[in-house]
C-alpha cells in the first residue's frame, strides 16, 4: 500500500523548533519530488519547501525562508521539514506530496500525506 506519513507535528512557543517527517511506504522517494504544504484555518493551502529528486530546494514561502529547511534521506525513504524560530502564523495542518517526475511544481502530485498539526502558541 503506497503511504505517506507525517510526524513529528505538536504544540511548541513562539521561537521554538519542530522537524517534521515524511515517511514513504510501499514505493521509494528516490525518484520523486517531496514537497511541504500548510494549510492554516479558513485559509487556502500553500506550499512551503519542495525538494527535487536531485536535491535540489525550491522555497514557496517567503515566510519561510531563513527559518524553514527541507531535506531527505533516501536510505531511510524519509523527507524531513526543519522549522525553526516558529511563530504563531506558522500554525496549520503540514501536509508533504509526491511528485513521481522527481521536479518541484505547486500542483500535479500523485501521493499525499494526511497531515499532522503544528501549533505555535504561549
Amino acid at each position: 500500500q503506497v503511504q505517506l506519513v507525517e510526524s513529528g507535528g505538536g504544540l511548541v512557543q513562539p521561537g521554538g523548533s519542530l522537524r517534521l517527517s515524511c515517511a514513504a511506504s510501499g514505493f521509494s522517494l528516490v525518484h520523486y519530488a517531496i514537497g511541504w504544504f500548510r494549510q492554516a484555518p479558513g485559509k487556502e493551502r500553500e506550499g512551503v519547501l519542495c525538494v527535487t529528486s536531485r536535491g535540489g530546494v525550491t522555497n514557496y514561502a517567503e515566510s519561510a525562508k531563513g527559518r524553514f529547511t527541507i531535506s531527505r534521506d533516501n536510505a531511510k525513504n524519509t523527507v524531513y521539514l526543519q522549522m525553526n524560530s516558529l511563530k504563531t502564523e506558522d500554525t496549520a495542518i503540514y501536509y508533504c506530496a509526491a511528485e513521481w517526475l522527481g521536479y518541484c511544481a505547486l500542483e500535479g502530485y500523485n501521493y499525499w500525506g494526511q497531515g499532522t498539526q503544528v501549533t505555535v502558541s504561549s
